[in-house]
């Protein structure tokens, strides 16, 4: 977690609990840095308004005034339905963590009424799977982001294990796969790396020159290739 995401995830731990304190200590411990780091990140969190103020005691710790840290979020149920229903869908992706994370800060933001008639809309909305999610290594999802040639070791539709470094451009996903779409250099071109095949991701730090993809690159025999996003 970088720094910005941790200061905006102490706020949402302070909110959640208020108007009970949380100690240095225990928000050292539920994000895994020392309490010097998490003191800095309060007084930088404080030098920038979020009304945060130490109680004194042996029970004492970090307070934040819940009502003046965010504004409701300006979604309608329907908007922020299908915001739930879509973040809902990824939880057998490899975006799990993320998509979770992302639904907690819509809901923490929402406004009570609204937030219970979302809630009471997505509880009638089931997703039918062929089987659970297969387990993805750590670094598919953040592979793209981190820009890096990676490192990884694979296993093909024959079993046959490879290493191999790849420069990562895309993802495609279908039913409940998903597909890390790179460049790799043992093979000189644009593959499709299923994420259930892939054993390992080792990011080797290098930066490679931007590469783009086209759907007819990919070979793709079935099925029409959609953007994610279009645009608003």
């Amino acid at each position: 977690m970088n720094r910005t995401d941790r200061l905006y995830a102490i706020v949402e731990e302070l909110r959640a609990v208020a108007p009970r304190p949380r100690s240095a200590r225990q928000l050292a411990g539920r994000f895994e840095v020392s309490s010097r780091t998490i003191e800095r990140d309060l007084a930088a969190l404080q030098q920038a308004g979020v009304p945060i103020w130490a109680e004194p005691g042996r029970t004492g710790g970090y307070v934040i005034d819940a009502s003046h840290t965010l504004a409701p979020l300006g979604f309608t149920v329907d908007e922020a339905f299908a915001v739930t229903i879509a973040l809902g869908m990824l939880a057998s992706s490899p975006f799990r963590a993320p998509a979770g994370s992302a639904l907690r800060k819509v809901a923490a933001v929402m406004d009570a009424r609204r937030l219970d008639e979302t809630v009471e809309l997505a509880t009638r909305v089931h997703l039918l799977e062929d089987a659970p999610a297969a387990a993805v290594p750590d670094g598919f999802a953040e592979a793209l982001r981190t820009r890096s040639v990676l490192r990884i070791r694979y296993s093909d539709r024959n079993g046959e294990k490879t290493v191999r470094e790849v420069e990562p451009v895309g993802y495609v996903g279908r039913d409940q796969n998903w597909y890390l779409i790179a460049w790799c250099r043992t093979r000189g071109g644009i593959r499709a790396f299923r994420s259930d095949r892939i054993l390992a991701v080792e990011p080797t730090g290098e930066r490679p020159p931007r590469r783009d993809y086209r759907a007819e690159d990919l070979q793709i025999p079935y099925g029409e290739l959609r953007p994610a996003y279009s645009g608003t």
